[in-house]
């Protein structure tokens, strides 16, 4: 940003709530175009929120309500950012109404449907195509080491697993709710672990019955210790589930985070059979 450009309106965001005080914060400039990438990281980091979109014009190819989004989180960029992709469409539809938007992100083309349901908006994103990965014994022990769960503390049934559906994300469940509730781990550690495997977040599951869970995201590769709601991991997570055979093909899942945090919010994860992409659906508002 040249030093007599006037800085871009900065908007804030909640996701995946109406509530200010619940869902996941984010920062939203929607036209970045004269902003460099240190300026980007700057105003991420002042904000101090888990991510911050960044819209510029669409790549060629993309017409229509198309965009490029950019995130950073206080430390750096990442690849894909549901919150904040979901907190951009809401920004969007308040000025253009709701309809289609097409995002292109660092992971690929993610399109995103803004719709107005009794006079709130609601903003479904439709992920990049997934994938699942075994986790290494040795990286899984670390993990726990670092967390402080021993293996006995782990549901059985949910296999750890890395999934990606736009950033790569741990996935470890645990037993109870108890063990959910109780997080206190150590940051450089697993920080140290993340940035080998090139994990954005450690997506903590307890499944509450066949289609609600509660998660919690610890974030310390981003310089934030829990991402009170992560519409990346609920993708990465959607994508896991389907493909250990946990959940039908066809269903819909409910995602609580943030509750631990005091900051509740609530995702929705739509798996269509046949199609591997997932979708992540919140509602969103700005706040002061």
């Amino acid at each position: 940003m040249t030093t007599n450009a006037p800085r871009p309106d900065v908007l804030r965001y909640t996701a995946f709530s109406t509530d200010p005080d619940g869902g996941n914060l984010a920062g939203v400039v929607l036209d970045a175009g004269d902003l460099d990438d240190a300026d980007m990281l700057a105003i991420a980091a002042e904000l101090g929120y888990s991510e911050s979109a960044f819209l510029t014009a669409p790549p060629e190819g993309l017409d229509g309500r198309a965009y490029t989004i950019r995130f950073f989180s206080p430390k750096a960029e990442v690849s894909f950012c549901g919150h904040a992709t979901v907190a951009t469409a809401v920004a969007l539809a308040e000025r253009t109404g709701p309809g289609e938007l097409v995002f292109a992100t660092r992971a690929g083309t993610v399109p995103v449907e803004v719709a107005e349901e009794g006079g709130v908006l609601r903003a479904t994103l439709t992920s990049v195509e997934p994938h699942v990965e075994e986790v290494a014994d040795a990286d899984l022990a670390e993990a726990l080491g670092a967390l402080g769960w021993p293996v006995a503390d782990l549901d059985p049934a949910f296999p750890p697993r890395i999934a990606f559906a736009g950033a790569r994300h741990l996935v470890l469940a645990a037993a109870t709710r108890a063990r959910l509730a109780d997080l206190a781990y150590d940051f450089a550690g697993l920080e140290a672990l993340m940035h080998r495997l090139d994990l954005t977040t450690v997506q903590l599951v307890w499944r509450e019955s066949s289609t609600v869970f509660h998660v919690r995201d610890p974030f310390p590769v981003g310089g934030v210790v829990e991402d009170p709601a992560t519409g990346a991991a609920a993708a990465a997570f959607g994508a896991y589930a389907r493909e250990l055979g946990l959940v039908p093909e066809d269903a819909v899942l409910t995602l609580y985070q943030g509750e631990d945090l005091g900051r509740p919010g609530e995702l929705t994860v739509t798996l269509r059979a046949g199609d591997p992409r997932v979708r992540v659906s919140g509602a969103g508002a700005r706040i002061g």
